[in-house]
């Protein structure tokens, strides 16, 4: 599809325009300047074309955190790469020299370039024009982001640059759009999280720096390895409640929150050179209670005791992460260094591993099979206060419809009384299940219902004819 890009100085209103654009809140909007850092990217919803638009950070206002040189970088990247370019400027702020310095560098930019004046609420601000009319640029479009002036006609123009260009990728159009499998990167603050996506891609998709908090939006990034889809989710480092310094933050940590709950994996990047801090178990709790399916990710391999044995090494960091992050049991590890991109690549060999394992669900009857054996070799415990002993009638197994990608089955258990399940008994089935059934990386979920013999006795009768 057609790229758009979206570029200005900072707090013109680019992402309000990319979130009015893209028909749903995507990028953070923040009165905060130098909120957007990296390049956000989404279909556009308000068009009649179908395009992809890209938010950039904002270019120059001399940004107080060291993110201004990078963030130019970044909006370089996408007017390279956009077929057509929003330069977005704020009616009521006037002309400014940050507008003048990047209107020289959008004249010789490859694609045509909208001037794009925000902010103008009422026709009367339209006379802020007079200035930017010296910027040479061939027609100026008065909109307001914020509430939806001339909007239709800034969706109408946009049409005519990019409909041309559909024709030309027509046959790229009528291939079926797939993301893939969604993998959530998540973790602290400057655990490597961009470092390891960029290394993924082998390119500065997202902004690295050893300032924590550099990521604040949730990015999604396409990406092809072995044939196969992905999208990597670069989410911002979530850091504990109380230390949130600002809404920005606040906002960011909902985003990653959510990417958690909408990824098919969910990649837990730990610096293994600082070790296990009480914000990765905390991030890993959230990963448990979404019962999402997970690869934890040991980055900073090379600085974990660099002189010893590699073989000495990772057996020294298995023991410290599973001692750690013990209730994650189920998620597999991969060792890398993305700084250097060392074994980066393990990391999407092994969710494809994760995906292929999740596939082979138990029918029924194993199912069952199974289970009766682990009630044979172990009887459960009578139960003192209820003065009886849990019993298996039947078991079958069931998936989400949100869990297509990478199934994550729920093991429905009919017993006598669910209230006989103790939580040693239910982990004791969960090793037996998983040492018949090895499903690395995902979570197994038991569902245990109170059922009598005799109700069973007629749906199973029902159920052979």
């Amino acid at each position: 599809m057609p790229t758009v890009a979206i570029v200005g100085r900072p707090n013109v209103g680019k992402s309000a325009l990319f979130n009015r654009l893209a028909g749903r809140k995507i990028a953070i909007v923040h009165d905060q300047p130098g909120v957007t850092r990296d390049r956000i990217a989404a279909p556009s919803k308000a068009t009649q074309v179908a395009c992809t638009l890209i938010d950039t950070g904002g270019i120059g206002g001399n940004i107080d955190d060291g993110f201004d040189a990078q963030v130019t970088i970044e909006a370089d990247i996408a007017m390279e790469t956009a077929d057509l370019i929003l330069f977005v400027v704020d009616a009521h702020d006037g002309l400014t020299p940050v507008d003048q310095a990047l209107s020289q560098k959008l004249r010789k930019a490859k694609p045509p370039v909208m001037l794009v004046m925000n902010k103008v609420d009422d026709p009367k601000h339209e006379s802020a024009s007079d200035d930017f009319a010296r910027l040479g640029f061939k027609s100026i479009l008065f909109v307001s982001a914020e509430h939806g002036r001339n909007f239709g006609r800034l969706c109408d123009e946009i049409d005519k640059v990019i409909a041309p260009l559909v024709e030309e990728t027509e046959a790229i159009a009528e291939v079926a759009e797939t993301v893939g499998i969604k993998l959530a990167i998540v973790g602290k603050p400057n655990a490597g999280k961009s470092s390891l996506v960029n290394a993924i891609l082998k390119d500065e998709r997202t902004i690295v720096s050893e300032i924590a908090g550099t990521t604040r939006d949730a990015i999604d990034l396409p990406y092809s390895f072995q044939g196969e889809n992905f999208t990597l989710i670069d989410t911002a480092g979530l850091r504990p409640r109380g230390k949130r310094d600002n809404s920005v933050e606040v906002f960011s940590a909902m985003r990653t929150e959510k990417a958690i709950r909408r990824s098919d994996l969910c990649v837990l990047v730990v610096d293994l050179e600082a070790g296990i801090t009480s914000m990765d178990r905390k991030i890993a709790q959230t990963i448990l209670e979404e019962k999402k399916p997970c690869l934890i990710v040991l980055n900073k391999f090379d600085l974990f005791h660099p002189g010893a044995n590699r073989t000495a090494r990772l057996e020294e960091a298995t023991a410290h992460v599973r001692k750690e992050l013990f209730f994650l049991h189920y998620a597999p590890f991969v060792a890398c260094s993305a700084k250097t991109g060392g074994s980066v690549d393990h990391v999407l060999k092994e969710s494809l591993k994760i995906r292929k394992g999740a596939q082979n669900i138990p029918g029924t009857g194993q199912l069952n099979r199974i289970l009766q054996a682990a009630f044979e070799s172990t009887p459960p415990p009578i139960d003192n206060k209820l003065r009886k002993r849990l019993k298996l009638y039947y078991a079958t197994a069931a998936t989400n419809e949100k869990y297509s990608v990478i199934p994550v089955p729920t093991i429905v258990l009919f017993v006598n009384d669910k209230r006989l399940m103790a939580t040693s008994y239910e982990s004791y089935l969960t090793n037996r299940f998983r040492a018949a059934h090895p499903a690395p990386g995902i979570p197994i979920i038991f569902s245990v219902r109170s059922r009598t013999r005799k109700e069973w006795e007629p749906r199973q009768k029902f159920q052979g004819h």
